[in-house]
């Protein structure tokens, strides 16, 4: 097993249910992320139950948050993807509405899900991302090509799951590209892809928990490869030596704390071939079904998914006003 990472934060923990009070899951919601959502929020719900706790589903979707403080719930367990519940939208109505989350705050939800402000942030931490530029339209194709060759990664700013996001092979393929994640968000990054393994980091309660290498057939790690295919490859351990594993989680932990990210949630890597990690993204609400990393990683350090669940759920005790 390979060793975890810690930052020395220190997480309040309990092994009584009753401590947590009622608990929602919220789960569903509205983004494009909503199946996979659903899934993350029933497994959630199920390992909680099965461990004494209090809880129910919510889907803010069906029915408004406000009925969460008018139905006795007392904490959320945040399993909403994309936006809408991963960019601090639902973290700053239950700041309002007094009830405690799980994971990022309103600030750290906002910064991970938007990746371009990522980016500089994690860079002015000292970690290394895939050089990128912004397409604002046509007049930005040749330069971008020109100045990070082909192929391109291009990819909507603020969605997750790789939802939006286009491999360009050549420059006739870039408008379709830069048009579909336009559809999605105005700001479009293009991204110089490189050609190397892809690798994760889960982050848990402020330790990195064992690196997971990725292997997939598909030219890139998409949608269907993330949750469904059944042919993409989870090396635990990951093969990397421990030295160059230790530096990868550190600089997952460097990039939570840039950008103001909490409690839990996932970063992503791609190492080319002189061995430096390059941040690809940040992930503040990871996927927690049975094709998810966040799971794989901490059943490696020895945590199975109830246990994962009730941690996550812990973290809501720092959202708690004193």
């Amino acid at each position: 097993m390979s060793r975890l990472r810690a930052t020395g934060v220190e997480f309040r923990r309990t092994t009584d249910p009753a401590a947590f009070g009622q608990v929602a899951v919220l789960m569903g919601g509205s983004s494009a992320e909503r199946e996979i959502s659903l899934l993350t929020g029933g497994a959630v719900l199920q390992a909680l139950v099965a461990r004494g706790v209090r809880a129910s589903s919510f889907d803010p979707s069906e029915r408004p948050l406000t009925e969460l403080v008018a139905t006795g719930i007392e904490r959320v367990w945040i399993a909403l993807h994309g936006p809408g519940g991963e960019d601090g939208a639902v973290q700053g109505a239950l700041e309002w509405l007094g009830l405690p989350y799980t994971g990022s705050g309103v600030l750290g939800s906002a910064v991970g899900m938007d990746k371009l402000r990522t980016k500089r942030l994690a860079q002015a931490a000292g970690v290394a991302t895939p050089g990128y530029t912004l397409l604002t339209g046509a007049a930005d194709f040749e330069p971008a090509i020109a100045e990070l060759g082909l192929p391109l990664a291009v990819k909507p700013s603020t969605q997750g799951s790789s939802v939006g996001m286009s491999r360009v092979e050549t420059a006739a393929e870039l408008p379709g590209a830069w048009r579909a994640a336009a559809a999605l968000d105005p700001v479009v990054i293009a991204e110089r892809w490189i050609i190397g393994r892809e690798f994760t980091v889960a982050i848990l309660q402020g330790a990195a928990l064992p690196a997971i290498a990725i292997e997939t057939p598909r030219s890139f790690y998409d949608y269907q490869a993330k949750y469904f295919a059944d042919d993409t490859r989870y090396l635990i351990p990951c093969g990397l030596p421990a030295a160059e594993e230790a530096a990868m989680q550190q600089a997952a932990l460097a990039t939570f704390a840039a950008t103001g990210a909490g409690g839990w949630g996932r970063v992503d890597f791609v190492m080319g071939g002189d061995g430096l990690p390059l941040l690809l993204e940040i992930n503040t609400v990871p996927g927690m079904t049975g094709h998810s990393l966040v799971p794989m990683a901490a059943a490696a350090a020895g945590i199975d998914f109830d246990e994962l669940a009730w941690r996550i759920l812990e973290t809501s005790f720092a959202r708690e006003r004193t």
